[in-house]
């Protein structure tokens, strides 16, 4: 998609009125889930009348019951018992949520649904109710939307005449006046049954406002958008919050703002709270600190201080804190290069999207956008200089252009931020090292295409420790007695590598590699070599024993002498002796005096 400064990124000063303004300044989003709950959506448990006296009970019915502040007939509005909040579920809103399928056929179905000779519309009503529901929030803060799901693609057809025209007209008119209260009307439709199609040009796509040429591609389009729906249900979503807004230095003064943004980040549990056992209320911790020489309770703040030449150096929090700032913080270009020379290896942590702003200087978006054209013409990414505070390094800006399909914006346009390695981070090519040969080359590139699997993402995998952590905090707030089962997503799929392809692919490459005296189970690789791990603890320990014969500890303790050894030092002891090597120079120094005895 081409991206035009102009249109798409209007600056703030252009008018609060602007279409970009609005989608910016949304911050809520009010939703109604409208439900179709006529026979019809019910015709699957429905049994055909034989004409016997047992017609009542051999089918079906839903009583029909309205529930709504305009006591309108025909529309019943669920809500949680007291108004709970849905964004923080407790417990007996989850319960009460379970309820509902026992009493929804019961309560809220409806008998009839909309049949001739009534002048009861219920779909009129339903817009109404649901139209009254949104009146809170203005348009220009909030985006409103009403979910519409039905299977009845013409819910007027039982009815003629004056009648239907009448109710098609009534209809129509609340639909387009919530329309033009920026209330939007999206409609889902149902598979009906009988193998038959949804027919959108029926009635909805007046209501809708879908042109003929759209009318092809709209069932399939909702169909999709209600699978994403259901796929998106039970995954915990984030909103796409600013990290950090930094000034990005161009050249010769030229400054643009921009925004940071995380993507894809490790999941955790959440953090623990500590409770008291008696009464079960959230802990307060408090930290004091005490004189080492009189025992009294120190009441004015700490001091920091180094030791330097028998003296104690003081420092301030604000000094403190200038000297650990390296960089002010800013993203300084320095130049570009050829997108082949950015390799996979290079991105060594989750990168970070770049997006611009104008909330501090007006014309950043504009200026952003030119470089971001220009490096996709070109096919160009931009060395930049991250001042980060504590952690300066060089980063590889790379920029991505808007991805767009049938259910919308894939990916928005930007640039990504890669956090370019230092020259400690790459290791260098172990010239000794054994080399593959082309045969075997040949079979594992033969296995991995066997094995591959299609339209991989990380998303379509559920952390499965995290699962069983919620599992467990679930079966505890409902009070359930059996845990739920979880799915571990990430175990092998047994039957599937046990086909016969993938099972020759297997062999080929074992073959190859090891040749057919190999047996996995008694020739493993942790037996035949020991582990790097070990062979280093092993040297270190050794190169410690040396060092260690270069001092005289004892004369060293006696005379204070410790505290003037690096900790490398004080290290050499420490693992001569297997004691831990952990903590600060202070707490090594007291371990050392510890274990001798002084």
């Amino acid at each position: 998609m081409e991206l035009d400064p102009d249109d798409v990124f209007k600056d703030e000063e252009d008018g609060s009125d602007s279409e970009f303004y609005q989608q910016r300044e949304s911050s809520k989003e009010f939703v109604v889930y409208l439900v179709d709950a006529s026979p019809k959506m019910f015709s699957s448990i429905c049994r055909p009348s034989d004409g016997g006296e047992d017609d009542d009970k051999a089918e079906s019915h839903f009583q029909r019951e309205k529930k709504n502040l305009q006591d309108l007939n025909g529309v019943f509005v669920y809500n949680v018992a007291e108004r709970d909040y849905l964004d923080r579920p407790t417990a007996r809103l989850i319960k009460h949520f379970e309820q509902i399928e026992e009493s929804f056929t019961k309560e809220i179905g409806s008998q009839y649904g909309i049949v001739s000779g009534s002048r009861e519309n219920s779909l009129y009503n339903a817009l109404w109710v649901a139209q009254a529901l949104l009146r809170k929030g203005s348009a220009k803060t909030a985006s409103k939307r009403i979910l519409l799901f039905t299977n009845e693609d013409d819910p007027f057809g039982s009815i003629t005449g004056v009648a239907k025209t009448d109710m098609t007209r009534t209809t129509m008119q609340r639909a387009k006046d919530a329309q033009d209260l920026g209330i939007s009307i999206e409609l889902l439709p149902l598979s009906p049954h009988h193998d038959e199609e949804f027919n959108v040009s029926l009635f909805y796509a007046d209501l809708l406002g879908v042109e003929r040429d759209e009318l092809a591609q709209f069932v399939p389009s909702a169909g999709q958008k209600l699978q994403d729906m259901k796929d998106q249900l039970r995954k915990r979503m984030f909103a796409k919050r600013i990290v950090r807004r930094i000034t990005m230095l161009i050249n010769n003064g030229l400054s643009v703002e921009v925004n940071l943004y995380a993507l894809i980040r490790p999941t955790v549990p959440g953090a623990i709270t500590w409770l008291d056992s008696v009464s079960n209320r959230p802990l307060k911790t408090e930290r004091s600190f005490i004189c080492a020489d009189t025992g009294a309770l120190l009441q004015e703040p700490t001091k920091r201080y180094h030791p330097y030449k028998n003296e104690d150096v003081k420092f301030s929090v604000e000094e403190l804190s200038n000297i650990k700032r390296v960089a002010p913080g800013t993203l300084r270009l320095l130049g570009f290069k050829p997108l082949s020379c950015l390799k996979d290896f290079h991105n060594l942590r989750p990168s970070t999207f770049i997006f611009p702003s104008d909330k501090e200087v007006i014309g950043s978006t504009c200026i952003f956008i030119a470089l971001f054209r220009s490096m996709l013409r070109l096919k160009r990414f931009a060395v930049a200089f991250y001042g980060s505070t504590s952690h300066p390094q060089l980063v590889a800006l790379v920029a991505q252009d808007e991805i767009i399909s049938a259910g919308g914006q894939v990916e928005p346009p930007g640039m990504h931020m890669i956090y370019l390695p230092y020259s400690d981070d790459l290791h260098s090519e172990n010239v000794g090292a054994p080399r593959a040969t082309d045969e075997q080359i040949e079979k594992a590139a033969a296995l991995v295409k066997r094995i591959d699997l299609k339209n991989f993402s990380v998303c379509q995998f559920a952390n499965p420790g995290l699962q069983r952590h919620y599992a467990v905090l679930q079966a505890l707030a409902l009070e359930e007695d059996e845990m739920p089962e979880i799915n571990d997503e990430t175990l092998p799929d047994e039957e599937g590598m046990a086909r016969p392809g993938i099972v020759k692919a297997i062999e080929e490459f074992k073959f190859s590699v090891y040749g057919d005296q190999y047996d996995g189970e008694t020739d493993s690789l942790s037996s035949r070599k020991e582990s790097e791990t070990s062979k280093k603890r092993k040297a270190a320990a050794a190169e410690a024993a040396k060092e260690y014969a270069n001092y005289d500890w004892t004369y060293l303790a006696d005379n204070g002498q410790l505290k003037d050894l690096t900790v490398n030092e004080l290290k050499c002891y420490l693992m001569r002796h297997n004691l831990p090597v952990a903590g600060k120079k202070e707490a090594l120094i007291g371990r050392i005096l510890t274990h001798m005895g002084k």
